[in-house]
Formats: C-alpha cells, sequence, structure tokens
C-alpha cells in the first residue's frame, strides 16, 4: 500500500496518534455534506407551517448544527481544533419524498481539511430535527449521510460522483 492510502492516524507501532499537521501549507479549504431525514407527511407538513409548539424546528436544527461543527474536535477524538472561516446550513422540504434535505458547508484556511466539521454540523442538525420532533413521529430516519464536495489541501479537489 502506497503512502497516499495508509490509515494516517496510527503510528509505524500500530499506536493511534493524532497526525502531525505542522509542516503542512495553510490553505483555503471547503467541505460539503448533505443528507435526509424522513418523515411521515404530516411532520413534514407541522415543520412547513412552523407551529411545532418547541418552535421554529429549522432554525432551531440550524443552530444546533453550527454549534456542533464548531465542537467538531471536542467530539471526534482524532480531529484538530481548527477556526472556522464560515458555516451554512441550508434546509429544504421536499413533499415528494416526506423529507428535509439538509447541506452543511464549513470553509477554513488552516493546515488540515473540514470535511469532519461540515459532517458533524450536518449529523446534530438532523438529530435536533428528530429531537424536536420525536413526540408525533418516532419513526423518522435519517439517511444518505455523505460527503458531497472538499476542496484545498494536498489532495485538492474531490466531488461525489452522482
Amino acid at each position: 500500500m502506497n503512502d497516499d492510502h495508509k490509515l494516517t492516524h496510527f503510528n509505524e507501532q500500530g499506536e493511534v496518534h493524532m497526525v502531525d499537521v505542522g509542516d503542512k501549507a495553510v490553505s483555503k479549504r471547503k467541505a460539503i455534506a448533505e443528507g435526509w431525514i424522513t418523515m411521515q407527511p404530516e411532520t413534514l407538513e407541522m415543520i412547513r407551517q412552523g407551529n411545532h409548539k418547541k418552535g421554529d424546528v429549522l432554525s432551531v436544527a440550524r443552530v444546533a448544527g453550527i454549534m456542533a461543527a464548531k465542537k467538531t474536535a471536542e467530539l471526534i477524538p482524532l480531529c484538530h481544533p481548527i477556526m472556522l472561516t464560515r458555516i451554512t446550513i441550508d434546509m429544504e422540504l421536499d413533499a415528494d419524498y416526506s423529507a428535509v434535505r439538509c447541506e452543511v458547508c464549513t470553509e477554513t484556511s488552516e493546515r488540515t481539511g473540514v470535511e469532519m466539521e461540515a459532517l458533524a454540523g450536518l449529523q446534530v442538525a438532523l438529530l435536533t430535527i428528530y429531537d424536536m420532533c420525536k413526540a408525533i413521529d418516532r419513526g423518522m430516519e435519517m439517511r444518505d449521510i455523505r460527503l458531497v464536495h472538499k476542496s484545498g489541501g494536498k489532495t485538492g479537489d474531490w466531488n461525489r460522483a452522482v
């Protein structure tokens, strides 16, 4: 296996360690993750109307996702703490699939990427929707959680094939 495909969180003795990024170049980096939460049509309609007794579901989920992206290094043991320069969370209601689609974009100018921050923000945003709506719909399902784009760093751009 060449060095481009080895697991970087293990040293030569197979012990877990945090990767040394000290010699890596600072570059502008961006990651986009997307995912869905499916639900009963009545649950989606309640979210659309904004009449949930706990408040605006999508706004609360957006704030939770932003907070999670900023705390990723506290949640994932080997992630480096990085300064995020931008976090956007877009959500759209899809009546055909009875789902909310969520897209999280994270950006930084750092020595390491922001993929984990985008994915953490996405997961927590979807979990927050579940938490706020579970009393009326325990069958909601989070699905198709994935990275769709990353740019910057030594490996350059990557886009998920459609």
